[in-house]
């Protein structure tokens, strides 16, 4: 699909850095810039210290506010300085109900851009990617620190495996890897069942993909008892990707929280500008 609407999401102790990054993609596609400033807010005071503690939170609540604004209100003359078509909303709250406020700023654009900045910030960070994940509909496009973000890039990695989630990545990227000089359609210990990978691991998705005019090579990799995530992350390397495309949390967000999983660690450390959908 074609990226018409990126959104990105601030906070008022963050910089202009991934401001910067999302009005530079708006600018080489033409799409329109989106800007949500979030704020958490302080849970109210409660049991029998509340009385006593109230005037000290309405304080804070009123800082917090004056800080938003100021935020605001700085993002709004940096936005006024850039030729790019553009929006701003502010959000105040509590943190239990941030994500489901970012999952519903991200409806309505077509892609939820993470920063090098945002990333950082392991309080909202979390938020952020809750409510683009699990409450947008939308993919998400992470961007690591010293990565060179565009949605033009040249050489594409998918992740594939069979998923649906992996499926709804494919789809949503279907005009980048259409217009990729190669896209490398990457299988870790493929199945070759019916209801894994198919006889031949690959080759659906690759004709798939060159029916859209994507030039592909499939490849197939051993894990060799390294976590496929870290197989994902060399072989990036391997092949000078520029660009990632993944499904996100084929397993629930709990057991990858315990147990560990591709998306979690990606998401942890991404290693080059990776889209994931869900």
């Amino acid at each position: 699909m074609t990226f018409k609407t990126i959104l990105t999401i601030t906070g008022p102790e963050l910089g202009n850095g991934d401001l910067r990054l999302a009005a530079a993609l708006c600018e080489e596609s033409g799409a329109h810039l989106s800007v949500l400033v979030m704020a958490f807010a302080a849970p109210p005071p409660g049991g029998e210290y509340a009385a006593m503690v109230s005037d000290v939170w309405l304080a804070q609540r009123e800082e917090d506010l004056k800080e938003l604004q100021k935020r605001t209100t700085s993002i709004s003359e940096f936005l006024a300085s850039s030729a790019i078509s553009s929006d701003l909303s502010s959000e105040y709250k509590d943190v239990a109900w941030a994500d489901d406020a970012i999952g519903r700023r991200g409806r309505y654009a077509d892609l939820t851009v993470v920063g090098p900045e945002m990333l950082s910030r392991e309080a909202l960070r979390e938020k952020v990617l809750e409510g683009a994940l699990f409450s947008s509909g939308r993919p998400m496009l992470l961007l690591p620190n010293g990565s060179n973000p565009t949605l033009n890039p040249k050489r594409v990695m998918v992740a594939w495996d069979t998923s649906l989630e992996a499926s709804r990545a494919v789809r949503e990227s279907l005009e980048v890897l259409a217009a990729a000089d190669e896209v490398r359609v990457v299988l870790v210990d493929p199945v070759e069942t019916e209801r894994g990978h198919g006889a031949e691991p690959g080759a659906d998705i690759a004709s798939y993909l060159v029916r859209h005019r994507a030039k592909v090579v499939v490849d197939r990799l051993p894990s060799e008892g390294h976590s496929v995530a870290a197989v994902l992350r060399r072989h990036a390397t391997d092949v000078a990707a520029d660009f990632l495309v993944m499904g996100g949390y084929g397993h629930s967000r709990l057991r990858e929280r315990i147990f560990g999983g591709v998306t979690q660690s990606m998401l942890d450390s991404p290693a080059l500008p990776t889209l994931i959908a869900r």
